[in-house]
């Protein structure tokens, strides 16, 4: 398989998504081609502090870079020769089977958009982000990618969560749940209500509305909400987990009997910190496009990058794009008004 890495992406460039590239061709051998995109001197030059020479490495050089204070679409189309463009661009031609990129999100769901277009039946991608609870994981979908949706996106979201919950996390009959203020169908906003209505006698596992606890309380493998609530989730979650683990650190260290009791749990509070960290997890598929799309945190360490190409790896040996075309031609297949009868 063949990926495209956007190294000029994130909040420390080339630096830690070498690295990471670097440590994803040691563990992972399905990776037959690794392109490289961006100023192909400042990745040299890091690939030369590794000592990576691997064959397998191909640098594709770019002049321009999408900042984070550029305007998404504006910044695809005026800066087609940043890394993002040049990366999707090869993920279009045919040359890479995925993209994956630690970057401007917006810019990189805007970029995949218009180059790679939408899958047939699919109005806009949705960003699926992987969340822990403490019996499973959680597909929360969409984390960030359309914050403006229509009922029939998010309908759209609970088709392409569940697929990629049961082809990439294997939960054979994932449940759905959708969120919203209450647990009844007429609670919500215009847009949760009318969703609801189309979540109900769909063929999916929909076990109705959920609130922001049952997230954690009562979880379902498949959490729908727009871009707005997704990403305010998963922004939340991952800054509580970062504040729980400084709140317990203080308190544990505040006496002789407490320090000892933290060296006694030491592997578990460490198999916790891992189960709640963002680089254990990589990247988020951006589903929906015609194409493999992993966006990866911006502050991504050499680890998560690492993490972010073994995701692109999941979704290209699951062929989640051709189970999402085939569950939204069922549906519309099932939900098609009858002809009317020949006289």
């Amino acid at each position: 398989m063949k990926i495209a890495l956007d190294a000029m992406g994130g909040d420390f460039g080339p630096p830690n998504l070498v690295a990471g590239a670097v440590m994803a061709l040691r563990d992972y051998k399905q990776i037959n081609k690794l392109y490289l995109v961006g100023d192909s001197t400042r990745i040299e030059d890091e690939l030369r502090k590794h000592q990576c020479n691997d064959s397998r490495i191909d640098i594709v050089h770019s002049t321009q870079v999408v900042d984070m204070s550029d305007r998404a679409w504006t910044a695809v189309r005026r800066k087609k020769d940043s890394s993002i463009s040049r990366a999707v661009d090869l993920v279009k031609h045919g040359d890479a089977d995925a993209v994956v990129s630690a970057g401007h999100t917006g810019a990189a769901v805007a970029a995949c958009t218009i180059k790679l277009r939408t899958l047939p039946g699919i109005d806009r991608p949705g960003i699926a982000a992987v969340l822990p609870t403490e019996t499973n994981v959680f597909v929360l979908i969409d984390a960030g990618a359309n914050i403006d949706a229509r009922p029939e996106h998010l309908l759209q979201y609970a088709f392409m969560g569940s697929v990629y919950s049961r082809h990439v996390l294997h939960y054979k009959n994932p449940t759905v749940g959708l969120v919203s203020l209450g647990d009844e169908d007429v609670k919500g906003t215009e847009l949760t209500r009318e969703v609801f209505k189309m979540l109900r006698p769909s063929s999916l596992n929909f076990v109705g509305n959920i609130e922001g606890r049952h997230l954690f309380e009562d979880p379902v493998e498949v959490v729908v909400c727009d871009g707005f609530v997704g990403n305010v989730i998963l922004k939340t979650c991952e800054s509580i987990a970062v504040a729980m683990f400084k709140w317990l650190k203080h308190e544990l260290m505040r006496t002789p009997m407490r320090k000892v009791g933290a060296l006694l749990a030491k592997n578990a509070i460490g198999t916790i910190r891992d189960r709640t960290n963002y680089e254990e997890y990589g990247g988020s598929p951006l589903l929906g496009v015609n194409g493999i799309c992993i966006i990866a945190h911006g502050a991504s360490t050499p680890l998560a990058v690492k993490n972010a190409l073994r995701v692109a790896t999941e979704s290209i040996e699951q062929q989640v794009n051709p189970h999402i075309v085939e569950e939204i031609r069922r549906y519309h297949e099932t939900t098609a008004p009858l002809e009317p009868a020949l006289s």
